[in-house]
Order: structure tokens, then sequence, then C-alpha cells
């Protein structure tokens, strides 16, 4: 993703790159990280609700509980639907090609920084 950006820094969808780097850190534990990669697909691309709500885990696992809430926020008003409701909506949509392992690390992180930021189970 890194030289993808280095490749392309002007491309219009270059949040995903961001987003996706930011998201390896959030489930490795590397908050600080994540947060810089998240705050950058963020201001890339302002209307992607999962950027947001990738950014809200990643602040509640540091402890920015309000910053948390308030992206949480932003993501449900961006996705229509019902979207970021609860945790158990998250769970049915999550990928299911993820292995045993990232799902624990899926579950310890961005699902564990969501519950932080406010999201209910139900």
């Amino acid at each position: 993703m890194e030289q993808a950006i280095r490749l392309s820094p002007r491309d219009p969808g270059i949040g995903h790159c961001y987003d996706l780097i930011g998201t390896v850190h959030l489930l490795q534990s590397h908050i600080d990280e994540a947060v810089v990669w998240l705050e950058k697909a963020r201001s890339a691309m302002p209307g992607v609700p999962i950027f947001r709500s990738h950014l809200a885990a990643a602040y509640a696992v540091s402890g920015k509980t309000e910053r948390a809430s308030a992206e949480l926020a932003e993501a449900r008003m961006l996705r229509a639907e019902d979207a970021f409701s609860s945790i158990t909506e998250i769970k049915a949509g999550a990928p299911r090609s993820l292995s045993p392992k990232t799902r624990a690390l899926y579950d310890a992180t961005y699902l564990a920084g969501l519950r932080k930021a406010g999201m209910p189970e139900e």
C-alpha cells in the first residue's frame, strides 16, 4: 500500500490505501500508528463511513472516548439503514474469509474499540 501511495499520491481513492494500513496497525495494537493512518484516510475521503468507524475504534482503544463517539456518530450519519448500530450488526457484515487469528485480533481491537466508543451489543 505504501508503494501504491508513492506511485500515485493524487489518486482519488488513496483513502482506501491509508485505511488499509491504519486497520492493520489497529489489529496489531499499534494504536498511535493506526490513528495517524486512519486520520489520513478520513481526511482524504471524509464521506466513507467505514473509515470513520475504524478511526472511532482506534480513538477509543487509545482512551480518546469523546473523539471516538464523535467519529462513530459521523459514521452512522453517513450511512443510512441502521449501519453501525450494534456489534451484532458489525459482526454479521464482517468478512467471512478472516482466519481465526485475524478474527481474534478484529474482536480484541476493532470491536472492543467500538464498544468503548458506545456501540451496544444488540
